[in-house]
């Protein structure tokens, strides 16, 4: 039998449809007074909503999260906290309003409570990542951890197909590194293959209907589970890539997630014939990478880097910058070969397949 340590982390979670109506409930149980809501515009009718319900618990509503948690952003919504005697964080929405929940948490160490309405699945992993100066950072810290996840398939609903494709494959690179990570263990490599099958499953239904409720559910519990992976192992070459694009560029986050999985676990493939195993299990296919490019195809996502606004010339700064202070990651680093992965993906290429 093999050894391992799973370490299991105290994030209460609320999953169902209607449940974003418990808030109130959630920041009542947590002695919460005056909770300040971060969002985006585009989540405007659900915060209101939301702000109605918490009544004078309500300190108000910071709209302004975007991509990458720009440090300038955390500056200007922390000026807000410190101004409204701010006592917890409510954030709802994607990725973007989850970083900048998290960037608040970790300067003052307020309870969050989060409502995803995407597959980021970031809202359960104590990672931030923020940007300045064209770089992007990330840090591990019990703080950046939220104690509250309310799930409401409800709220998936709206999210556009395509949108909804690649929020889901991003997810879904959080559960496939999780397979190799260093600290990896049979715990985490269960929900990692339930949240791979649940995901590739559900997502090409979503596209076809919008409106499925049972694959929107199987979508939000897999990315859920996903982000319980990436909440407890570590990450690799591929989420090393995808900080540096998109820190370096300015790419979109879950749609630069998608071009690249599917190298980056082609890159690895060699080193890790079990996980490739399972993972061809799960995918029903002799090839995983492939059918991750493919997934992503049948989801209608652009597979090309330069597609979302890499130049040329950033084939070569992003290797440089992804070998410097690297990820752990199953396969040693080869600049040759890292450009190459690269400069598929920029093209957007089918991946290389290496044999082991």
């Amino acid at each position: 039998m093999t050894s391992f340590v799973y370490t299991s982390h105290p994030v209460r979670v609320v999953f169902g449809s209607g449940t974003v109506q418990t808030i109130p409930e959630e920041v009542e149980r947590l002695g919460l007074s005056r909770v300040l809501i971060v969002t985006t515009r585009s989540q405007a009718a659900t915060s209101a909503a939301v702000a109605a319900a918490l009544g004078p618990r309500l300190a108000g509503i910071f709209p302004g999260a975007v991509m990458h948690t720009p440090v300038a952003v955390t500056e200007t919504a922390m000026a807000i906290v410190a101004e409204k005697r701010v006592d917890g964080v409510l954030a709802i929405g994607g990725g973007s309003t989850v970083g900048l929940g998290k960037a608040i948490a970790v300067r003052t160490d307020l309870p969050q409570i989060v409502v995803p309405t995407t597959y980021a699945g970031s809202e359960m992993s104590p990672i931030l990542g923020e940007t300045k100066d064209g770089q992007k950072v990330t840090q591990s810290s019990e703080k950046i951890r939220p104690e509250v996840v309310v799930y409401d398939v409800d709220l998936t609903l709206a999210l556009p197909p395509a949108l909804s494709g690649t929020s889901g494959i991003n997810a879904l690179a959080h559960a496939v590194e999780a397979l190799y990570a260093r600290d990896r263990n049979p715990i985490v490599d269960l929900m990692a293959l339930e949240a791979i099958g649940a995901l590739v499953k559900a997502l090409p239904r979503i596209v076809r209907d919008p409106q499925d409720r049972e694959a929107r559910a199987a979508a939000l519990y897999g990315a859920w589970l996903c982000g319980v992976c990436l909440g407890s192992v570590g990450t690799a070459l591929h989420h090393k890539l995808c900080h540096t694009l998109g820190g370096s560029f300015d790419l979109p986050h879950a749609e630069t997630h998608t071009a690249v999985l599917p190298h980056a676990l082609a890159y690895n493939a060699p080193a890790v014939p079990d996980v490739m195993a399972r993972l061809a299990a799960v995918l029903s296919t002799d090839d995983p990478a492939r059918a991750l490019y493919d997934l992503a195809g049948a989801v209608g996502a652009k597979r090309a880097l330069r597609d979302l606004g890499m130049p040329e010339a950033g084939i070569d700064v992003a290797t440089e910058r992804a070998l410097a202070n690297p990820y752990f990651n199953p396969r040693p680093l080869d600049r040759d070969a890292i450009r190459a992965l690269l400069t598929r993906a920029y093209a957007g290429e089918p991946p290389l397949r290496e044999r082991p």
